[in-house]
């Protein structure tokens, strides 16, 4: 009886272990099929309970090597009409292709092996993701397009002046504006600035023109014979030697007026100009410097350059329209920095001065803008930015593609009455 008892247990045991191990090698294939496609997979290290069990004979019970896993992966990726026998004759061919050189990592494949018994569905790699490179143009789009339509006006202290870009990409105009100079009141310094090349030498000129001209006055002495004039000089070609010394290749023409002592000191590089409005009649107090003037041409000769006539502009070395500004070092031989100065009392029918850069000057007439300004002038509470606006409105309208800039300054604060 004991022995009948023993042997009903055992069966029962064995009966257990059989159903447990099948549910084994049932559950261990869909297990592994969801592994991600990128760890690694080898075969079930069940296979030879299966055959056991299932009384199969087992070809190759545990790969020795990644040798089976690379033929699986390879089995993935070859059409359905190619066997694995036609891949091993291929075998000592040179492989030359990406997906071969991809299958050399063994270990990182990321299919499952081939398998006896049941066949498993072996999944292909997914393709690669590729991220687009980064597009720094791309995110200054909105600032371009800003910048396209970039305009403005400044209302100061017996100043105004309005500026637009033109078809360039960025707005090389600038000014400058020093008020209350040495604190007093009635001295000021006012300059209109046209870069070209970009705006490295025209931001340079407005950081440092004034300052430097301000400081050689005061290290000359006020008793010198021609100090203020002197001061200029050495303002201007420190600003210029400063620039060049930063190897930048840009440039900037400046035309600028000190009021001191009752007096105006107009002084000019390049090709901006400023007109004086006395009892409305317009006075030229610069004169531009192009190739086309003659003794500026004369002047590039001597100095061993040479000037060429493009599309109807006469350049220096071929390239630069104007034939002084501050910068331009590649040219600096015979594009000098050295200003044209002018000195001229203030008295009282002396009115107003515009102060502009060329893209008003090659549209607008001198005596049209005064006219312009005096329009204005003559209403009521009325500073003068309207007229800024108008004449820089009428200079694109009549075909300017230019940067433009106009300043007006008024001039009766600065007269010193005499008693």
């Amino acid at each position: 009886m004991s022995d009948l008892q023993e042997f009903l247990w055992g069966f029962s045991i064995f009966s257990l272990l059989f159903c447990s191990l099948r549910g084994l090698t049932k559950a261990l294939p869909m297990t592994l099929s969801l592994y991600s496609p990128s760890s690694p997979v080898f075969p079930p290290p069940t296979s030879w309970v299966r055959h056991i069990l299932l009384g199969t004979k087992a070809t190759s019970p545990l790969p020795d090597d990644s040798s089976a896993v690379l033929d699986a992966q390879e089995n993935t990726l070859l059409p359905p009409n190619q066997t694995s026998q036609n891949r091993v004759d291929d075998k000592p061919q040179e492989k030359k292709s990406l997906r071969d050189e991809e299958f050399k990592e063994g270990s990182d494949s990321s299919t499952m092996a081939k398998g006896s018994g049941a066949p498993n569905k072996l999944r292909k790699r997914p393709g690669r993701l590729v991220v687009p490179e980064y597009c720094p143009g791309l995110e200054f789009t909105k600032l371009r397009k800003k910048m396209e339509n970039q305009e403005f006006q400044v209302q100061g202290r017996d100043y105004c002046l309005a500026t637009k870009k033109g078809r360039r990409e960025t707005l090389e105009d600038a000014y400058i504006v020093l008020l209350d100079v040495f604190g007093d009141s009635k001295q000021a310094f006012f300059a209109v600035v046209d870069g070209h090349g970009g705006r490295d030498a025209a931001d340079y000129v407005v950081e440092n023109l004034g300052k430097n001209i301000i400081n050689a006055l005061e290290k000359i002495a006020e008793d010198e014979e021609n100090a203020i004039e002197l001061a200029i000089r050495r303002g201007h070609g420190r600003t210029d030697e400063e620039f060049l010394s930063q190897g930048v290749g840009s440039g900037a023409c400046a035309a600028s007026v000190l009021v001191k002592d009752g007096e105006l000191h107009v002084a000019n590089v390049g090709d901006c100009r400023v007109v004086l409005s006395r009892n409305g009649v317009a006075t030229a107090l610069t004169k531009q410097h192009r190739v086309c003037r003659e003794d500026e041409r004369l002047r590039i000769e001597k100095s061993g350059g040479f000037v060429e006539c493009k599309n109807g502009v006469w350049r220096v070395q071929g390239s630069l329209a104007v034939s002084r500004a501050i910068g331009d070092v590649h040219l600096k031989e015979w594009v000098i920095s050295e200003p044209e100065i002018r000195r001229l009392p203030l008295t009282p029918d002396c009115e107003f001065l515009i102060m502009a850069s060329d893209g008003l000057w090659d549209k607008v007439k001198d005596q049209e803008a005064v006219d312009e300004v005096m329009r204005e002038m003559g209403r009521k509470d009325s500073e003068g930015m309207k007229a800024c606006k108008r004449l820089m409105e009428m200079s694109f309208r009549r075909g300017n593609m230019d940067d433009v800039t106009v300043m007006v300054v008024h001039l009766q604060h600065f007269i010193i009455s005499s008693i």
